[in-house]
């Protein structure tokens, strides 16, 4: 049995031993670096497409423009690149006002038109002007865009809207921008037969025998079922951008349209470029200057250059 006298002894004994360590204080968490932000992965553009006559369903991606797009169409369906035509976005006939040009909206579906049949027609100039309209599809093929009413190749059936020209009088067109194959026809002589040799689209059943023909259209359709597009540049890469403002698609319509009367070529990322150079300009005198430095190899005549500011004044009245 423990006595008093051996608990205090056990006491002192423990005052002499060391105070433990004091706990320690629990440490800061260490300051949080910024994060950085993280770029916006930019969305891959897939895009749906088929040949105009009949194919299965493929899909594309990765062009920046329309030569790229042609090759990753080609490569979808194993066919070669000078094959394709022109394109049309949401139908497969041969609809001009369908035509694929500078923008694609982000869910179009492309359909490809390819060559089919050659065919040579004899036509004898009787008149300044053939009734044709001409536009290109960006990569060395001219093709009839319109066929006017009452007009000299408006009398030859076996013409069509869609048809390629690929030779004048067996000269070689092939690689020629639309201005310079129009400015050939007129330049032919009245009086003294001439022969185009054409190169028509691939067409399903449904479409033989189809030929459309018209000297006026309405407003090219709206080729976006969505707010962005995909606007395909001749010179540099291929952006996503908003679809055109009313005053931009106005603009666009009436200079495309002086376009056709004055050179008779049809060219809406022509037109649109021309817009977009306007917005930069206080003056005709400047928007000229300007129109030369982007668009000199075109050679606008100054009464043409006029015309296009004062509708571009129209369509800025128009939308307000």
């Amino acid at each position: 049995m423990e006595t008093p006298a051996a608990r205090e002894a056990q006491g002192a004994e423990a005052s002499r031993l060391p105070a433990p360590p004091p706990s320690p204080a629990p440490a800061e968490p260490p300051a949080e670096s910024p994060t950085p932000a993280t770029p916006r992965a930019r969305p891959r553009l897939v895009f749906r497409t088929q040949l105009a006559h009949g194919s299965p369903t493929g899909k594309i991606e990765g062009f920046t423009n329309v030569r790229e797009l042609y090759s990753k169409i080609a490569e979808a369906f194993g066919i070669s690149p000078t094959e394709i035509l022109f394109c049309t976005l949401n139908s497969h006939k041969v609809d001009m006002q369908k035509l694929l040009g500078g923008q694609i909206g982000l869910e179009d579906f492309i359909f490809a038109h390819v060559r089919g049949e050659t065919k040579e027609v004899e036509v004898t100039k009787t008149e300044d002007a053939l009734g044709l309209t001409i536009t290109d599809n960006g990569a060395g093929y001219a093709f009839i865009k319109r066929i006017k009413e009452g007009s000299i190749i408006n009398r030859i059936q076996a013409v069509c809207v869609g048809d390629s020209i690929e030779a004048i009088n067996d000269h070689s067109i092939v690689g020629c921008r639309h201005y310079e194959v129009a400015k050939m026809l007129r330049e032919l002589p009245k009086s003294q037969p001439f022969t185009l040799r054409l190169v028509q689209p691939k067409r399903a059943f449904d479409m033989i025998g189809q030929r459309s023909r018209s000297s006026k259209c309405p407003m090219e359709a709206k080729v976006s079922s969505g707010r962005e597009t995909l606007r395909l540049r001749s010179g540099g890469a291929a952006t996503v951008e908003e679809v055109p403002s009313e005053f931009e698609e106005e603009a666009t319509q009436r200079v495309d349209d002086l376009l056709e009367s004055y050179m008779g070529i049809r060219d809406p990322e022509l037109a649109s470029t021309m817009v977009e150079t306007s917005k930069k300009t206080a003056s005709v005198q400047e928007f000229a200057r300007h129109l030369d430095s982007v668009l000199g190899e075109f050679a606008f005549p100054d009464e043409f250059v006029v015309e296009v500011w004062a509708a571009l004044g129209e369509a800025r009245e128009v939308c307000g």
